[in-house]
């Protein structure tokens, strides 16, 4: 009896990790430009003490020695592949959020909050908010490596 429940609480504590594994943001996203709906970038999402930050790993649309020129402080004319654009992202409730999102197109940074929706794991939403009350949200995809 002992040993079936050892086996039992084995089980749901393994089905508890990898449900926690695949609910997290790490890993590569494929990003979507608004405009024309094409594959835009890849963005690797990884953790850092305990909070989240996004790298951007390669751009699909544009050359990858693109510069960040409209970008200000250290970020301006830096290489846009390498750039961290997602930073400080903490857990909160069932999402996370108190981040920011840097646009390399404007050079603007915004709050940041991302989530899955209806439990799709391999959809990442991506909200960037303007101080203003304005925000955009995007639909990132996993890249499955």
């Amino acid at each position: 009896m002992i040993k079936k429940a050892f086996f039992t609480f084995g089980l749901l504590l393994a089905v508890s990790v990898i449900a926690i594994a695949q609910s997290s943001p790490v890993g590569l996203w494929k990003t979507i430009d608004d405009k024309t709906g094409k594959a835009k970038s890849y963005v690797r999402i990884y953790e850092q003490n305990g909070k989240f930050y996004g790298k951007v790993e390669r751009l699909l649309l544009k050359p990858a020695d693109t510069r960040c020129d409209k970008c200000s402080g250290a970020k301006k004319g830096q290489l846009v592949v390498g750039m961290v654009i997602l930073e400080d992202l903490e857990p909160y409730r069932y999402y996370w959020s108190y981040g920011t999102i840097m646009d390399p197109e404007n050079g603007k940074s915004y709050g940041a909050s991302v989530w899955f929706e209806d439990g799709k794991s391999d959809e990442l939403k991506v909200r960037g908010k303007h101080w203003t009350g304005l925000y955009r949200t995007q639909t990132w995809y996993r890249i499955m490596e």
